[in-house]
């Protein structure tokens, strides 16, 4: 099933973002956790893909998996910018062929060995040029892309990047899912703009649950999300009870997802970090509204 129709349907969903192992070693574990979270039967599941390509059989195989074992829809995640243009057609035919019908085309991080390199001479620089590598195949694919309810780090400013955003729409991008935020009303607030500048695809909310005080500083580190105080006093007061630091962070979250839904939000996705108890616990939180639809 295409991505898309289920967020054109008008109901409210949940969906969850999941990551591949490292080694194959990890690999039977994180396939038991990712099943735990396939058998909440959340109206999709998203794969990630890492640096350079470096888990791409273990993106399909996990997004495989779940599918056929539980018949959620799988969102491939394909990273362009460390990659030949000849690898990532290979990396297409391979997700063609095995059934998935999503993919959720990103640049990825750009690993250190490139930083200092001639970017004229990459064959990608930007996620655009990978949705277009996309659209332009002989695969039928319902094409996501990210976007930052901020700013993107590299972006001169918000007008810049909601500009670039929409090239990304206009050369084919079906939806988009944001970064992690954590005030609902920068999201409000960037819906605003972006409708405002033409960008009418679907926005899918991403949501970080922080369980624990250590995981704040590395989703700081990755994304540079503006950090509400009401949420900092949580931190301060619940951070060193890990139990308490956990509930606090799942309440904090499912708070943001019903304002979400409250506001006209359908379809908001949790960045799960592989955890089936936390993507459980939202989901329970959530049961009755959902049923709702």
């Amino acid at each position: 099933m295409k991505i898309i129709d289920l967020l054109t349907n008008g109901k409210m969903s949940l969906s969850f973002e999941v990551f591949p192992p490292k080694t194959e070693t990890g690999f039977e574990s994180v396939k038991t956790s990712t099943e735990e979270i396939a058998k909440l039967n959340p109206s999709f599941m998203s794969v990630t893909y890492g640096a350079g390509g470096g888990t791409s059989k273990y993106t399909l195989d996990i997004a495989k998996n779940i599918m056929a074992l539980y018949g959620v829809p799988s969102l491939a995640h394909l990273t362009c910018v460390s990659s030949t243009r000849q690898t990532v057609k290979e990396r297409i035919e391979e997700i063609k062929a095995s059934g998935i019908q999503n993919v959720m085309a990103l640049r990825g991080d750009i690993p250190k060995e490139l930083e200092l390199s001639d970017r004229s001479k990459w064959d990608y620089r930007y996620a655009v040029e990978l949705v277009r590598e996309l659209k332009n195949s002989d695969a039928d694919f319902c094409i996501g892309g990210a976007c930052y309810p901020e700013i993107h780090p590299e972006s001169i400013n918000q007008n810049e990047d909601i500009k670039r955003l929409k090239e990304k729409v206009d050369a084919g991008c079906d939806f988009l899912t944001t970064q992690m935020f954590f005030d609902n009303n920068l999201l409000y607030n960037f819906l605003y703009k972006i409708r405002e500048a033409g960008i009418t695809v679907p926005i899918i909310p991403g949501i970080m649950p922080i369980t624990n005080a250590n995981q704040l500083e590395r989703a700081l580190k990755l994304s540079g999300s503006f950090i509400p105080q009401r949420f900092k006093s949580l931190v301060d007061k619940f951070g060193s009870n890990p139990a308490a630091m956990k509930e606090a962070g799942i309440i904090y979250a499912t708070d943001q997802i019903i304002d979400l839904y409250a506001n006209g939000i359908t379809n908001v996705h949790v960045y799960s970090m592989n955890k089936p108890d936390v993507a459980a616990k939202i989901q329970s939180n959530l049961s009755d509204i959902l049923k709702n639809e």
